[in-house]
């Protein structure tokens, strides 16, 4: 672990002497937490206290697009990620990260979520490593969030940086099993401006920008695999076909309201499973899979990526024992042409992920 801190450190030092692109910056930090026994399912996985380190690649703005002014000038970039989980069983992770960092308090807040893939060294196997019930496969999905105290330029383009910092890894139930894992760590590392002589300054905001927007309807489409959640179990397609307004408040801020309708597969066969496995249960092998719920939601909009939000409820729910009524919906969607968008998001019921969707979408 230390030769691998030297290592980056030593990187970011030359880079600093050879990087001649402006508007750019590097942080790296050394995180040391615990992992949350967020499942009692993983609790013989909680061993030690996991460590590792965080890279972020950042590209400066400085208000040149209406969206950076906005939202107070953020960092885009990308981020890589090494963590040692200290136990035999979870192994090494790491990831790499699509980032946004947003500014508070005079710059000396920075907010960063960041959305990738990660690579776990030591994935479930029957055979070899049955203990391992966190991750089941060997591609994650993961999640990022840092909160630090941020200091720059205080020896010319380098400074510091201390705070907490979140990372999840799971594979949204795309493959058995999936009980996942969340760190929650304090950081502390250092970060470098490039060119900082030569920084631009920041465009001024504007007072007040005129908006209007009407009511808009939306029809998606959304799709893809999962278990389930048995252990050995096969992968099943679902289907969800949504239907909602929304009405653009601002610039940033959209709301919205719809309802949808579920085919899933996976759930089809968890209750034959169920009536098999368990012949004298409650579960007959009858019992309708569909399900119909309503929702209400919020988009935050950045340039051309929008951040869905969603909270949603079955109003029709024949089989209740497949998970819990109130679910909720993440991800990230993007313009594709003219009326015509994409998203990817996963899909929860409280710290349960169901499936990642991927979806198309058409705004009447």
């Amino acid at each position: 672990m230390r030769k691998l801190l030297l290592c980056l450190c030593l990187l970011c030092g030359n880079l600093a002497f050879a990087q001649k692109a402006k508007h750019y910056s590097v942080e790296v930090n050394y995180f040391y937490g615990y992992i949350t026994e967020h499942n009692p399912n993983i609790s013989h996985l909680i061993t030690d206290h996991p460590e590792g380190l965080l890279l972020h690649f950042n590209r400066r703005t400085y208000g040149m697009e209406a969206w950076e002014r906005r939202y107070n000038y953020p960092d885009v970039g990308f981020s890589f990620s090494y963590q040692d989980l200290k136990n035999p069983y979870l192994g090494e992770n790491f990831g790499l990260y699509a980032h946004l960092g947003f500014y508070f308090l005079k710059r000396h807040l920075l907010i960063k979520v960041g959305q990738g893939l990660a690579v776990t060294t030591n994935p479930y196997d029957p055979d070899d490593n049955y203990r391992n019930n966190a991750y089941g496969s060997r591609i994650l999905s993961s999640t990022l969030f840092s909160g630090n105290l941020q200091f720059e330029k205080l020896w010319g383009g380098l400074g510091m940086q201390m705070g907490l910092t979140m990372v999840h890894y799971s594979n949204a139930d795309f493959k058995s099993p999936n009980s996942s894992t969340n760190t929650i760590a304090a950081n502390v590392g250092i970060n470098y401006i490039f060119d900082h002589e030569t920084e631009m300054e920041y465009i001024p905001k504007d007072s007040k920008e005129p908006f209007a927007a009407p009511f808009r309807y939306n029809l998606v489409v959304r799709s893809g695999v999962n278990t389930i959640g048995i252990i050995g179990s096969k992968k099943f397609p679902f289907l969800t076909l949504s239907a909602y307004a929304d009405k653009a408040l601002n610039h940033k801020s959209t709301l919205l309201a719809g309802a949808e309708f579920f085919w899933s597969r996976a759930m089809e066969e968890y209750i034959y499973y169920q009536s098999v496995a368990f012949p004298f249960g409650e579960t007959t092998g009858e019992e309708d899979s569909r399900r119909a719920g309503v929702f209400v939601g919020h988009q935050l909009t950045f340039r051309k990526i929008s951040l869905i939000t969603q909270l949603g409820y079955y109003v029709y729910y024949p089989y209740e024992h497949y998970a819990d009524r109130v679910y909720s919906r993440i991800g990230l969607q993007r313009p594709i042409y003219k009326d015509l968008f994409g998203s990817v998001t996963v899909r929860s019921h409280g710290a349960n992920a169901e499936a990642v969707e991927f979806s198309i979408g058409y705004r009447l």
